[in-house]
């Protein structure tokens, strides 16, 4: 009887999914992996196949110890943890679950953006220590009637858009990799603008771009510049396409509206970053993507791809 082929998963994944591979192959799974990488490598010497999320770097010294390894499934989109060059020069398969976590982030962009612009939300100590400081906060706004300006309109922004028309918004875009004058901008009902006219005609400007080289302090203080004084931005693309000391500064001198990160340069937070203590600004730890229902659709989707890219038909999990 032939060896089964062995899974290694190193985040955390849907129990459900995860059963279904125990089923088929060797799977391992210890979403502790990602804290301790020692054993994580001492693992990958006879793996077949890799999934994990974003924390779990897979280098050239990863690679160098899986030998064996043929495909790597990302519980996730973002590829900036993975060594793409080398893995295509390996002829290594890298699949990530494209669209399986849009909704969970078009919705956190959405009430993120209800958040900042009505502005009240922070009153709760005060009004359950007695206060009533009514005056101080009615003066929010509205999301309907206001521009949502996207970079970047890949799925997630593409159901951003679609979540921003139902709530009465405006919707513009910007895309490096979408010509102008594509056939999706009208099927999305979004009008396509160059990248700084979005910046100066939105209310609400949310990132949805890959960390590249190109995109790296994509939102920089001269950018900042360009967005309206009660302009709201929103990142859940990836640390380090925004400049955080530039946005804290531009926050601190009340130069915008209100910011949301989900993700950071550094994450965790270092304890000298400049987002501490920042007024109207909100900040999550990198979990816009990731609800119950969105951890479903992603598990069940890698375990589908991986289990078809080791040889068979699809794991049946979805």
């Amino acid at each position: 009887m032939a060896q089964r082929q062995r899974i290694i998963i190193s985040e955390f994944m849907d129990a459900g999914a995860v059963a279904v591979l125990q089923q088929r192959f060797d799977t391992v799974y210890d979403p502790g992996l990602v804290e301790r990488r020692n054993d994580l490598l001492d693992l990958l010497g006879d793996a077949n196949a890799l999934i994990v999320r974003n924390r779990t770097r897979v280098d050239r010294g990863l690679l160098d110890v899986a030998p064996q390894l043929k495909v790597i499934g990302r519980l996730g989109v973002g590829l900036d943890n993975i060594d793409l060059a080398s893995c295509e020069g390996r002829g290594l398969k890298v699949i990530p679950a494209i669209g399986a976590n849009a909704l969970a982030v078009a919705e956190y962009v959405i009430a993120t953006a209800m958040l900042l612009l009505r502005g009240a939300y922070t009153s709760t100590g005060a009004v359950a220590a007695g206060q009533w400081p009514r005056a101080s906060v009615s003066n929010g706004r509205e999301i309907a009637g206001k521009t949502l300006g996207i970079i970047g309109f890949g799925s997630i922004g593409r159901v951003t858009g679609k979540l921003a028309r139902a709530v009465g918004m405006e919707v513009i875009g910007f895309d490096a990799q979408i010509a102008g004058d594509a056939p999706i901008w009208n099927e999305e009902r979004t009008t396509s603008h160059h990248f700084d006219e979005v910046l100066r005609q939105a209310d609400v400007v949310t990132l949805h771009v890959p960390l590249t080289a190109a995109t790296r302090n994509l939102i920089d203080r001269g950018e900042l510049a360009l967005l309206r004084p009660e302009a709201i931005l929103i990142n859940t693309a990836r640390g380090g396409v925004v400049n955080e000391a530039a946005l804290a500064a531009a926050l601190r001198a009340g130069r915008l509206g209100g910011a949301a990160l989900d993700v950071f340069e550094q994450e965790p937070l270092p304890p000298a970053s400049p987002l501490l203590d920042c007024p109207n600004l909100i900040l999550t730890p990198h979990i816009a993507g990731v609800t119950r229902e969105s951890n479903l659709r992603i598990s069940a989707l890698i375990a589908d791809a991986v289990s078809a890219a080791l040889g068979g038909h699809g794991s049946g999990s979805g």
